[in-house]
């Protein structure tokens, strides 16, 4: 099939190299200049592993192009996703103007022949029928009769550092439309992977489960799934501060609760809270969508609140141990929200890096895919350098391969050997036989074998202020 992909970023560019894959015929479109030339010369503008190499290859192939011109990717495609962001506003509510353009845009092209739009930006509910209102305005605008379209609401649930794997393994696919049409049409798209012929032993599982539904409903799937997934993170961290309180493990307490078939094991890794490009916008959009409907969502508030104060435990643990941080030097390991992926968006090493250095410290800081950053903090290129001199290293991103790092030579670099390990990443034993004095997250304090149930103190008024 002809497919147009507008918007290349995670979504967008993701979506477009795996559907030329798995052998259709797709033309993204971006308005940015500079970046649709990185991808003509096969370059991703972002990390996302096995993208590139997919890119590379679809390329050579001749079934996928990358433009600038709106025109030419609309006229291509018998399905035109719309894939362009919906940042958040300060209100919470999400900024649809990418969509609005993008959409009058389609109106302002589309030349007859029956095409399918699909919404696949996170957009609010009821936006379906607000881009159908937009296209068919664009094109009365030009006086002409074109009516040969229907829109499909297709949200992703694909995983930054995962996107790869996730578009061609997905747990479920959700159509949202009242036209059999359009419907079939997106079936037909999907269908080698509904049938799974690009998954690894296919012939074990069945096919992807397919939800079809209206156009709302769809849309809202995907805001309560990442509103679920974010409380669930938040609960598991809620229970890590009583484990702090009481002397219990709360590794233990998720392995015990995660094995019931109620709850599930996934989401239940306690740390220092949820970040990036998608659970922060879309959990305030739902807040944001509910009180517009005269509902005050306060669960989802709470959700909220509990994540902000998780971030901020960082530096009460640090306290609890260095006492005064002014004049200390402190050492990140990571910076993005989460491993295999450059994303900083809403990361929690954000905010943690603003109450240190309004506290008077000094941060360091070595991520393996960024180098460089528009924030207060030193940037060095290897593990040893960020541990010289520091008075605590801070495990901020669960990067597989910060297992194999040599931590007793670390340990031995630092002024203070302490390790406030912000996932609970690493095994406590084996970092106090390192030489470090190790703190997690709802977890004992380990130091040379010796464990502590001391408990922590509570996140002060001050800090939560800072953020």
């Amino acid at each position: 099939m002809r497919v147009c992909v507008i918007g290349t970023g995670y979504v967008g560019l993701v979506t477009g190299a795996c559907l030329a894959e798995i052998g259709h015929s797709v033309i993204c479109v971006d308005k940015n200049t500079a970046k649709v030339s990185l991808m003509q010369s096969g370059k991703s503008p972002i990390f996302e592993p096995g993208l590139e190499e997919i890119m590379q290859s679809n390329m050579q192939a001749g079934r996928l192009q990358f433009t600038t011109d709106l025109a030419v990717g609309i006229e291509h495609g018998e399905i035109v996703f719309i894939a362009v962001g919906t940042p958040a506003l300060p209100s919470g509510e999400s900024d649809t103007r990418y969509v609005e353009a993008v959409a009058r845009g389609i109106g302002s092209n589309l030349n007859g022949g029956y095409k399918v739009i699909v919404n696949k930006s996170t957009v609010p509910i009821g936006s379906g029928n607000w881009v159908q209102r937009m296209i068919i305005d664009a094109i009365a605008e030009r006086q002409q009769d074109i009516t040969g379209f229907d829109v499909v609401s297709n949200p992703e649930f694909l995983r930054e550092g995962s996107a790869v794997y996730d578009t061609f393994n997905p747990d479920r696919i959700v159509l949202g439309s009242n036209s059999p049409r359009a419907i079939a049409m997106m079936q037909k798209l999907y269908a080698p992977i509904i049938e799974r012929k690009f998954t690894v032993d296919n012939y074990l599982l069945p096919p992807v489960p397919m939800v079809i539904t209206d156009l709302a409903s769809a849309e809202m799937i995907k805001y309560a799934a990442n509103a679920f997934l974010a409380t669930k993170i938040s609960f598991i961290n809620e229970i890590a501060n009583i484990c702090d309180r009481v002397g219990a493990d709360v590794t233990h307490v998720a392995k015990g609760i995660g094995l019931d078939s109620r709850i599930g094991s996934k989401f239940l890794q306690a740390g220092i809270g949820w970040g990036g490009s998608c659970f922060p916008k879309d959990v305030s959009a739902l807040i944001h969508t509910a009180k517009d409907y005269g509902y005050d969502a306060q669960l989802l508030k709470t959700t909220v609140s509990v994540n902000k104060r998780q971030r901020l435990l960082i530096v009460e643990k640090l306290q609890q141990v260095l006492k005064i941080l002014k004049g200390k030097t402190i050492g990140f390991l990571g910076l993005t929200f989460k491993p295999n992926t450059d994303d900083l968006r809403d990361a929690p090493a954000g905010d943690l890096l603003q109450a240190l250095n309004r506290l008077g410290a000094k941060v360091k800081a070595y991520d393996p895919v960024i180098s460089q950053v528009e924030a207060d903090v030193t940037l060095v290129t290897d593990p040893e350098q960020l541990a010289q001199g520091c008075d605590a290293l801070v495990l901020i991103t669960d990067w597989q391969h910060f297992h194999n790092l040599d931590y007793a030579k670390l340990a031995k670099l630092m002024t203070n050997p302490v390790m406030i390990d912000g996932r609970n990443f690493f095994n406590p034993e084996d970092m106090a036989k390192a030489g470090f004095y190790y703190v997690g997250i709802g977890r004992p304090t380990t130091a040379n074998g010796l464990r502590s149930t001391s408990a922590l103190p509570t996140v002060t008024n001050e800090l939560l202020a800072v953020s």
